[in-house]
């Protein structure tokens, strides 16, 4: 009789994980996972919930009942998508990667996932306050008396903001996996899937017609401030409600304390009277302006703090008391009608010593006023000079401007255009195009005032045909021959561009320099438009690193390496390391092979990077190239296709689509794996 084995099912392999893994990727990823929960969500619950409920689906991934100690039993790991094939997989114990890619990321995320799409399918009729299942249920993070809003976008996010909230959860979902995730389609089937949605290949097709036809704008639309619920403003609830609420609490409260404020008051009387305590009068000189701080007109030619600190107060309204007394109000408490805006990492509370006038004046039909507040915030106050709209508050961080960094802040946005208010240290402004490098700078006209003439913003979606940008130059008389080039990314500062040459042969390694060199220029030509992923980030500066030339198979023709690096004003930077193979078009778009948030790779402290990418020569056929920075001595790549090579680049032939893994010696010793 034959004896029949049981059947084995591959999607069910048990394992065990600990808990650390997990929780170490959702800190590490938290801003990625409560970006992609408040995308899911749905939008019917409000900005306020959406953004509460977002960090508290992620605050929840972790399962209640397992502890440090315990790990849970749980299904095995999809490979493909670093996510669970079916419900909730999990990582490796202690070598899972905590990575986007890895498995314990995946683990979490398709948590998050699950517990956002639950909140879809919650009855209509279920009532917000009474105890909910687990996976609805309210949890922390709670707020009592604000209300929280991502910060507010333009006109594209709201449309954006609008499709999405005419489409269910998985398709939302679907979307957010595609464009903010990076997987295929292949992959967000699998993961909604695994995550319980019905439909996950209906919900895949629907979200491949939203944002059309440029995917790439709504790309950086779902990175922008407009669904960040990591980044909001506050505003407070319904004051007047809130005080109905109270009243009868407050009365009792005041009925307890009178006698002993009346038994203050009269030993007060009896020493003479006291001082006013009163708020108003501790903030009343931080709030008056006479007591703003004003820099003489000649005083940046005479310091070495060549920064906010040394720009006088100019334009025509800097005598204007109303107007001056009207923006240190509105900062110390918006009004209602008052549009707010921050850059990420900014606070927005009032300041703690009368701060420093830069401007004020008439600009584009509106009197604006700048002020720098003790080295730490530029702020831009705005209101209509005719009409009934309300005024508008900015904040962007400028802590430890210098030269460049402090040479120009945006005093008005108009359609397409943005007028600046330049350093008293700038001669001679030009305006130029980074996408016709050939192209020689444009004079741009300056007021008396300081402000420009209007200059074209580059275009946040659709085609990127230009990208417009500021050649400025540092007067003698504090550095000669200083040019450099800043440009626009939505925030008040304008961003600086840098350059780092390729390596040279037995030389030192290179130091980031003004990118107005011809060759600088080249390789901003083919990068330009990958800014766009930046806009409204609080990027403070981005250097473009050419940090290896390769010499491409079947040919003399070379293609270089360029990491192009993002450093914000709060710390953290991003990176995007881009492929420049040889191009009839000297603007044709680099191909982006990495992408890697709040890391130091590309900067001082992170000199090494590897990177790799599949290459089509001109006969047909495929390879996988990678490079290294100046210190790799030798790549080697296992998986699908298998090889090494000495020196910083390497080339095999390889399938279209082949896993390669990719390592790399260094001179100094140790290894470097390939950036993704």
């Amino acid at each position: 009789m034959p004896i029949h084995q049981p059947q084995q099912r591959t999607d069910v392999l048990i394992d065990r994980t600990g808990v650390q893994q997990a929780e170490a990727a959702l800190v590490e990823h938290y801003p990625r996972l409560v970006r992609l929960a408040y995308v899911v969500l749905p939008p019917a619950l409000g900005r306020h919930r959406r953004v509460l409920t977002a960090h508290a689906v992620v605050q929840r991934a972790l399962p209640a009942a397992a502890s440090r100690n315990q790990s849970p039993r749980v299904p095995a790991q999809s490979r493909r998508t670093g996510a669970p094939a079916g419900a909730e997989p999990a990582p490796q114990g202690a070598s899972a990667d905590r990575g986007p890619s890895g498995a314990a990321y995946g683990w979490v995320r398709q948590r998050v996932l699950r517990a956002a799409l639950a909140h879809e399918r919650r009855p209509r009729w279920w009532p917000g306050r009474l105890p909910a299942p687990a996976a609805l249920r309210p949890a922390v993070p709670v707020v009592w008396g604000l209300r929280l809003f991502p910060r507010a976008g333009g006109v594209d996010e709201l449309a954006l903001d609008r499709a999405l909230s005419a489409v269910d959860g998985p398709v939302r979902a679907a979307f957010a996996l595609h464009l903010l995730e990076g997987l295929d389609e292949s992959g967000v089937r699998e993961l909604l899937a695994g995550a319980g949605a019905a439909d996950p290949a209906g919900a895949v097709r629907r979200a491949a017609r939203l944002g059309r036809p440029d995917r790439a704008g709504a790309q950086a639309m779902l990175r922008s401030g407009e669904f960040d619920p990591c980044t909001v403003q506050t505003r407070p609830s319904d004051l007047l409600r809130r005080r109905h609420r109270v009243r009868a609490a407050a009365v009792a409260a005041a009925l307890c304390v009178v006698a002993g404020g009346m038994a203050v008051a009269v030993e007060e009387g009896a020493r003479g009277g006291g001082e006013d305590r009163a708020p108003a009068g501790v903030f009343a000189p931080v709030l008056d302006p006479a007591e703003l701080m004003r820099t003489a007109a000649e005083r940046w030619a005479d310091t070495s703090r060549v920064d906010f600190t040394a720009w006088p107060a100019r334009g025509g309204r800097t005598d204007d008391d109303g107007l001056l007394g009207r923006a240190l109000r509105a900062w110390a408490g918006p009004p209602e009608s008052a549009r707010v805006s921050a850059t990420p990492g900014t606070f927005t509370v009032p300041p703690a010593q009368p701060p420093r006038l830069l401007f004020a004046g008439e600009v584009d039909g509106a009197a604006v006023v700048l002020f720098h507040d003790g080295g730490v915030r530029v702020v831009r106050y705005a209101e209509p000079l005719s009409g009934s709209g309300g005024a508008a508050l900015d904040f962007a961080r400028t802590d430890d401007a210098d030269v460049t960094t402090g040479a120009a802040v945006v005093v008005s946005r108009t359609g397409d255009g943005a007028r600046f208010l330049l350093a008293p240290w700038i001669d001679a402004p030009t305006t130029r195009d980074l996408l016709a490098p050939d192209t020689p700078g444009r004079p741009l006209e300056v007021g008396p005032d300081g402000v420009t003439a209007a200059v074209a913003r580059p275009a946040s979606g659709g085609a990127c045909e230009t990208w417009p940008v500021l050649q400025l130059r540092s007067s003698e008389r504090i550095v000669e021959n200083h040019a450099f080039l800043v440009t626009d990314l939505g925030d008040l500062a304008p961003v600086h561009l840098t350059y780092t040459p390729k390596p040279g042969r037995g030389a030192p390694a290179r130091q980031p320099r003004e990118a107005t060199s011809t060759e600088a220029l080249v390789a901003w030509a083919r990068t330009a438009c990958s800014l766009r992923t930046l806009a409204g980030s609080g990027v403070r500066s981005v250097n473009n690193w050419a940090f290896a030339e390769q010499k491409l198979p079947e040919g003399r023709a070379s293609a270089d390496w360029l990491c192009t690096r993002a450093d914000t004003w709060r710390g953290p930077g991003r990176v995007l390391v881009q492929f420049l193979a040889p191009a009839a078009s000297p603007t044709e778009p680099a191909a982006v092979v990495a992408d890697r948030d709040d890391t130091a790779l590309c900067s001082r402290f992170g000199q090494h990077v590897l990177a790799g990418t599949h290459w089509r020569a001109d006969s047909g056929r495929w390879y996988v190239l990678a490079a290294g920075s100046r210190a790799v001595t030798r790549i080697e790549a296992s998986g699908a296709v298998r090889g090494a090579a000495g020196g910083p680049t390497f080339a095999v032939r390889a399938p279209r689509d082949a896993d390669v893994e990719l390592t790399a010696s260094l001179r100094e010793g140790g290894r470097l794996t390939a950036v993704h």
